[in-house]
């Protein structure tokens, strides 16, 4: 498939995608449509890596980009992954140029636990 032009463009959490795989395939039962190999990996992907449901991802990514130092791209890996620790966190930020304080880390590791299922 070739490209033209991109319409929108938005940062999606692993759990999200999920969510929007199925709804594809689901469409695509409904037709008696054949699901093909990318679709069918992806959809494994996405079930067997996204911790949590879409919403309390979204709300996670929400809640994140409200503090500061805090970026969209980072609050959306820190959704994907969900760390449990600091160490975890401090290497989302590696490249970043500024360290965390143990509360601002502890803080992000509130909010994770909150959105785990």
């Amino acid at each position: 498939m070739i490209v033209k032009e991109i319409l929108s463009e938005e940062l999606l959490t692993l759990s999200e995608v999920k969510g929007i795989l199925h709804q594809i395939m689901e469409e695509r039962l409904q037709n008696e449509e054949e699901l093909g190999y990318e679709l069918r990996k992806a959809i494994n992907h996405a079930d067997t890596f996204a911790k949590t449901s879409p919403e309390k991802a979204r709300d996670l990514v929400n809640n994140l980009t409200a503090l500061e130092k805090m970026k969209p791209e980072i609050a959306v890996r820190i959704a994907d992954i969900m760390p449990m620790t600091r160490d975890e966190l401090r290497s989302l930020y590696a490249k970043e140029r500024f360290t965390l304080s143990d509360t601002e880390l502890d803080q992000m590791l509130e909010m994770v636990e909150g959105a785990m299922d």
